[in-house]
């Protein structure tokens, strides 16, 4: 384009020239050698002008003869290189659609046409050639010469690092990751991989580190860096708690200011400062926290945030965390069991339904069992709360990669992924099993709910067992004459005791007494059908 204008102003130019000498005509006058040599002036110019064009040409002829031999290699150099890039590209096609055997071929065609030291790419045209066709240590001794390249040192390092961890040589997979993050904090793979490394092996300042040249190299955006540096320092916190409650306080917080609905971290800063005696800060940064997100450890850890504190004292602060976030599950869910623990069987019943109503849960049925264990002690009505309980929702937990754990983890101990664990409820538990049928509401529960039976504590069921064990033995010692005296056993065989004499206490038509042990249950509900009906002069004592 520039040379296309550069043409077009020069012939502007000369035609300008030119018409500006026609518009002045003159004679153009040469003496030489004795001779008068006269012509007009436009053209001499005319003649100047042809005279040099007439050069150029010739010039171009003669440099075109000089190069000639060096432009004919050039271009059949060239058209080798194409014809190699050709190849390569089809190589790397085929690499990718799993044609190993059109791979190896376009990769020995490429080697051909093009010197291997001036294209990395056939190399890792072959490396992908042997690993489709599974010679996976030919891959490997050329993603190891490629290391020792600087232009494909980056590559080798990735192609190294997937062997190692197909192989499950974890450690080496580490170095590898750690050697190219060192070199490229820029690559997201090796940092990554690097950072959960560190993570997996407890190195929190590494990885917080490492995590801050992310961010500077742009690699990772500014929240994403922020929500794993949070978790970072969590986890960091979470492992300084016991011997270091400062560090952990410092740590937690500093979390909490990058993200401030992350849960673990206040439960952890609110636990440091409890350690510190510092209650009020403490309920201060758990109390926000649970505006924001209501959660089941938050508000557990807040109720019982002093071990010397009375039942009442943490049915008041559970009562306090139902005035922050009112008509909410988790709020009367807190209230229900606060109450229950003190025994206000009537608070404890009424929070657990409204729980109920709002979500029915499995924890809001799971507590009306326990309510009803505490109060009455009825089985039917405690296995009616627990089969709601069964064909209930369930409750949410930790998850990650399929795993539930009981608490917050940094790491999915599945697949070693950093920030993984989500709360919610676990996959494929969302509903009880179908053949228990569909889920109820707490109204129509309450409506099927049993009739309470009028049944007796455990403990009073066996004071009432040892008193009829006890009558019963009196009865039967009183029954027996007084001048009842037992025959002395014989060393050899023993003799039949001998026939009780009727005496005016005990007619002589009237049955044997029976003995306590090995007979039937004394139990006033136990009768034997088939046994007489005892006289009333038996049950004379006096």
């Amino acid at each position: 384009m520039i040379r296309l204008v550069v043409f077009a102003l020069l012939v502007l130019v000369l035609g300008y020239g030119f018409s500006w000498l026609a518009d002045r005509p003159g004679d153009l006058s040469l003496i030489w050698e004795g001779q008068l040599y006269q012509t007009r002036l436009i053209v001499a110019a005319t003649a100047i002008i042809a005279l040099i064009a007439v050069v150029m040409v010739a010039w171009w002829l003669v440099r075109v003869i000089w190069t000639s031999p060096h432009s004919v290699t050039r271009y059949f150099r060239a058209r080798k290189r194409d014809r190699g890039y050709q190849a390569l590209s089809t190589g790397l096609i085929a690499a990718g659609a799993g044609n190993a055997l059109m791979a190896r071929k376009m990769a020995a065609r490429s080697r051909g046409l093009i010197r291997a030291d001036q294209e990395p790419l056939i190399a890792l045209l072959e490396a992908q050639a042997a690993l489709i066709e599974g010679r996976h240590d030919e891959a490997r001794a050329k993603f190891e010469a490629m290391v020792e390249d600087p232009e494909t040192r980056e590559l080798g390092l990735r192609g190294l690092y997937l062997e190692a961890k197909r192989l499950g040589a974890n450690e080496a997979a580490r170095q590898y990751a750690e050697k190219a993050a060192d070199n490229a904090p820029y690559l997201p793979w090796a940092a990554q991989a690097t950072l959960e490394y560190r993570s997996q092996s407890g190195r929190w300042d590494d990885a917080i580190r490492l995590l801050e040249q992310q961010k500077a190299a742009r690699v990772i955006e500014k929240a994403e860096a922020d929500r794993l540096r949070a978790v970072l320092l969590t986890a960091r916190a979470d492992e300084k708690l016991e011997n270091d409650p400062s560090g952990a306080r410092d740590d937690a917080t500093h979390a909490l200011k990058l993200s401030a609905d992350f849960e673990p971290a206040a439960i952890i800063a609110a636990k440091a400062l409890f350690r510190e005696d510092k209650l009020r800060k403490a309920a201060s940064i758990l109390e926000q926290a649970w505006k924001t997100n209501p959660h089941p450890e938050i508000g557990a850890t807040y109720v019982r945030a002093r071990s010397g504190d009375s039942l009442a004292d943490r049915l008041k602060r559970a009562e306090k965390l139902e005035a922050l976030r009112p008509n909410n599950i988790e709020s009367l869910l807190i209230v229900a069991q606060a109450a229950l623990d003190i025994r206000d069987f009537a608070k404890a019943r009424a929070k657990a339904e409204a729980a109920a109503r709002i979500e029915p849960r499995e924890a809001a049925f799971l507590l009306l069992a326990d309510i009803e264990e505490a109060e009455t002690g009825d089985q039917g009505r405690i296995r009616h709360w627990l089969a709601q309980a069964l064909k209930a929702p369930r409750d949410p937990a930790w998850v990650a990669d399929g795993y539930v754990s009981d608490k917050w983890l940094p790491l999915s101990p599945v697949t070693g992924k950093l920030d993984a664990f989500v709360w919610k409820a676990p996959f494929g538990q969302v509903e009880g099993p179908v053949e228990e049928g569909s889920v109820t509401s707490i109204d129509s529960a309450l409506k099927s709910l049993p009739p309470v039976r009028d049944v007796r504590p455990e403990s009073a069921a066996g004071d009432h067992r040892i008193i009829e064990l006890e009558r019963a033995a009196t009865i039967a010692k009183a029954a027996r004459p007084v001048t009842e005296t037992p025959a002395a056993p014989a060393p050899a065989k023993p003799k039949p005791a001998p026939k009780e004499p009727a005496t005016a206490s005990k007619p002589a038509d009237a049955p044997e007494p029976r003995p306590f042990f090995g007979g039937l249950p004394d139990d006033p509900g136990v009768r034997n059908p088939s046994a007489e009906p005892e006289p009333k002069t038996r049950l004379r004592l006096f």
